[in-house]
């Protein structure tokens, strides 16, 4: 059964130089809770993977740990919605390894699945070849991509069981399940925790046996509240998502 615990008990298992996976793209389905808690802890020098930064219109999610200087590495696909993660890549202080998006999760699925690595046609003729073992087979080229793991996952998910069990709803599962698989420590923050039971067995997307911690996030209506407020500082909501 997996322990609820604080937000502060929570972050506190993240160690300066810590291998971090974080779910959410680009703000949707994030851990917003546990990233500003880690903000707020100052834990440094991590590495943090993640497929995708946070919403493109100004800082906030993963990108807190930028601002606040915690990061020294960063295993991404994408990070150009993060105007403080580029300045300071371009400045030599925050290394990058970018892997193809698809890549990406299929190396954070081999790495829970306990694959040797992700054998892929995906980066032949590119600046990939530098980093990755060239390989052929049946005539044609691949390249090697070793799995990639954590010491910690931070997850979302809209709804847990106090036995650890998510439901995540529509898109917003993301890369939630690939994520709690192939971290050693994996923390779920949830909108709602109810009673085993109340999540039908065919809804649970992410079962208890994977994840080790539950926090509370925004509830529900928190929820609604933060990104209609978030949007809307950036004149992104459709006429009459406001009232």
């Amino acid at each position: 059964m997996a322990e609820i615990i604080s937000i502060e008990e929570a972050v506190a298992y993240v160690k300066p130089g810590s291998r971090i996976m974080g779910d959410g793209f680009l703000g949707i389905s994030a851990p917003i809770k546990l990233f500003e808690g880690l903000r707020d802890a100052g834990t440094k020098e991590l590495t943090l993977i993640q497929a995708v930064m946070s919403f493109p219109m100004e800082e906030h999610d993963v990108s807190l740990l930028a601002v606040n200087k915690q990061l020294k590495k960063l295993i991404c696909a994408h990070a150009g919605t993060s105007r403080e993660i580029t300045k300071q890549y371009f400045a030599g202080e925050l290394e990058i390894d970018f892997i193809p998006m698809g890549t990406l999760a299929e190396c954070i699925r081999a790495a829970g699945a306990g694959l040797g690595g992700v054998i892929t046609p995906v980066g032949i003729g590119t600046m990939q070849e530098e980093n990755h073992e060239k390989i052929t087979r049946n005539g044609k080229d691949y390249l090697l991509y070793n799995p990639i793991g954590a010491d910690v996952a931070f997850v979302k998910a809209n709804k847990a069981d106090k036995a650890g069990n998510l439901y995540c709803h529509g898109t917003s599962k993301s890369l939630t399940l690939e994520v709690a698989m192939a971290a050693d420590i994996v923390i779920a923050e949830v909108d709602e925790i109810v009673e085993i039971g109340e999540i039908e067995p065919t809804d649970v997307y992410v079962p208890g046996m994977l994840v080790d911690y539950l926090v509370q996030g925004l509830t529900p209506e928190e929820n609604f509240e933060y990104y209609k407020v978030l949007w809307g500082r950036h004149n992104l909501l459709s006429e009459g998502a406001n009232e």
